[in-house]
C-alpha cells in the first residue's frame, strides 16, 4: 500500500463493502462489485468495477486505489492481472463463521480501526451464542440447503454452521468443509434418503422456484415437500460470507424453522 491507512480502496465482493460502512469507513471505497446490494445506499454512492470472476482492470486502475480487497482462488486471475500492475492486494478466503469474524477483524486493522472492528466481531459473537442458546423443542428439524439446482449442491460452511445455530440439523453436515461447489453435489436420491424436514434454498442470483422441488421424481414423500416446508433465502443475505449472513441471513433461518424472528 502507498499509504495506511489505505484511502482509497476498491472492494471485489460485497462483505468487505458491508464490513466498512458498519466501521464507518465507508468513505474509503471507491469502487464495488457489480454485485453488491448492501447497505442499499451503495449502489447510487460507489461506482461498480467488476463482475464476481472478471473485472474492468483499466476502470479499476483508473480509480488509483491503494487496496483492492478481493475474495477466494475464483478472483485469482483478475488479482494476478492488478499484481503485475503494481497494485496493493488482500484476498480474503473465509468458509466458515470463524473466517468470517477473522476477516472483519483484519480487515479493520487495514484500515486502521481495529478496536472498532474487535467491538463489531464481538458484538456478532455475542448475538450468535445468545440465539444458539435460545431454548428450541426436540427433536432437531432436518434440513437440506440447496445452494443450486441443477446439479443439487448442498450448502457451504457458514451455512451449514448457522442451521445449527438456529437450532437445525444440516442432513449434509459433512460437506460443510468442501469449498468448492462441485465438492458438495449430491444426488436426488441422497437428499430424499435423507428425508429433510426443512427445505432452505438459494439458487446463487437466480429465483428459487419451490414447484420444481415439488416435482422431482420421488420427492413426493420427503417430509419438507409433503408439509409444504420449502423456502427461499435470498442468496445475498446468506451466500456472502460476511454480516449479512450473520444477521440478515441467520434471521431468516430462524424464521424458516420456528416461525419466529429475533
Amino acid at each position: 500500500m502507498r499509504h495506511f491507512p489505505p484511502r482509497r480502496i476498491v472492494c471485489l465482493t460485497e462483505e468487505t463493502v458491508e464490513t466498512l460502512y458498519l466501521l464507518g469507513e465507508q468513505d474509503r471505497i471507491v469502487g464495488v462489485s457489480g454485485y453488491t446490494v448492501r447497505p442499499p445506499q451503495v449502489r447510487r454512492e460507489k461506482p461498480r468495477v467488476s463482475a464476481f470472476v472478471s473485472a474492468d482492470i483499466p476502470k479499476i486502475l483508473a480509480l488509483e486505489p491503494d487496496l483492492v480487497l478481493a475474495f477466494s482462488d475464483l478472483q485469482a486471475g483478475i488479482v494476478a492481472d492488478l499484481v503485475r500492475a503494481g497494485v496493493g492486494v488482500h484476498v480474503f478466503n473465509q468458509r466458515g463463521i470463524a473466517g468470517i469474524l477473522a476477516m472483519i477483524r483484519t480487515l479493520g486493522a487495514l484500515v486502521g480501526v481495529a478496536e472498532r472492528a474487535e467491538e463489531l466481531a464481538q458484538g456478532f459473537e455475542w448475538r450468535l451464542a445468545a440465539i444458539a442458546a435460545t431454548p428450541r423443542p426436540s427433536p432437531r428439524p432436518k434440513v437440506y440447503f440447496e445452494e443450486w439446482d441443477d446439479p443439487l449442491i448442498s450448502g457451504i460452511g457458514w451455512v451449514s454452521e448457522l442451521i445449527e445455530i438456529a437450532g437445525g440439523s444440516d442432513v449434509f453436515p459433512e460437506l460443510r468443509q468442501r469449498q468448492a461447489a462441485k465438492d458438495r453435489i449430491v444426488s436426488a436420491e441422497t437428499v430424499r434418503e435423507a428425508t429433510p424436514d426443512v427445505i432452505l434454498a438459494s439458487w446463487c442470483g437466480k429465483k428459487v422456484v419451490p414447484a420444481r422441488i415439488k416435482q422431482r421424481a420421488g420427492w413426493s414423500d420427503v417430509p419438507a415437500v409433503r408439509d409444504g416446508r420449502i423456502v427461499e433465502i435470498k442468496s445475498t443475505i446468506i451466500l456472502q460470507p460476511g454480516p449479512a449472513a450473520l444477521t440478515d441471513g441467520l434471521d431468516a433461518i430462524v424464521q424458516a424453522l420456528w416461525g419466529e424472528s429475533n
